[in-house]
């Protein structure tokens, strides 16, 4: 009698360690896909402000509204000042730039600009 109570016992701890499992397990993905809508909104939030930081009063003291020229992507865009032309990324919260500005962004810091004309 007390060895089937005990492999009783033992087929209910592994039930219940299955049930632990399955639950880990949804728990993770109910993680993952709150995670994904909150980098969705982060993104959608960051999108949203890009195009109204050109009209900030902020802005003005980088460079002009009326001669910045939205871009997107890779970055936010170009101002064509008087006496500079000016790259410019609007960031919201904690974002960073993505390998690719890090890139651009060192280019532009060294001075590695050129002009092309093309003429047909």
């Amino acid at each position: 009698m007390s060895e089937s109570v005990l492999i009783f016992i033992i087929l209910f701890l592994c039930a219940i360690l299955i049930l632990l499992i399955m639950y880990v397990a949804h728990l993770r993905r109910n993680i993952q896909l709150k995670q994904f809508k909150l980098q969705s909104a982060n993104v959608r939030h960051g999108k949203s402000w890009e195009q109204f930081v050109p009209f900030m009063p902020e802005f003005e003291k980088i460079a002009s509204k009326d001669n910045f020229m939205f871009l997107g992507n890779p970055i936010d865009g170009i101002a064509f000042d008087e006496d500079a032309i000016k790259f410019i990324e609007f960031k919201t919260g904690t974002s960073r730039l993505s390998p690719k500005q890090q890139r651009i962004k060192k280019q532009i810091e060294e001075k590695n600009v050129e002009w092309h004309e093309l003429r047909y």
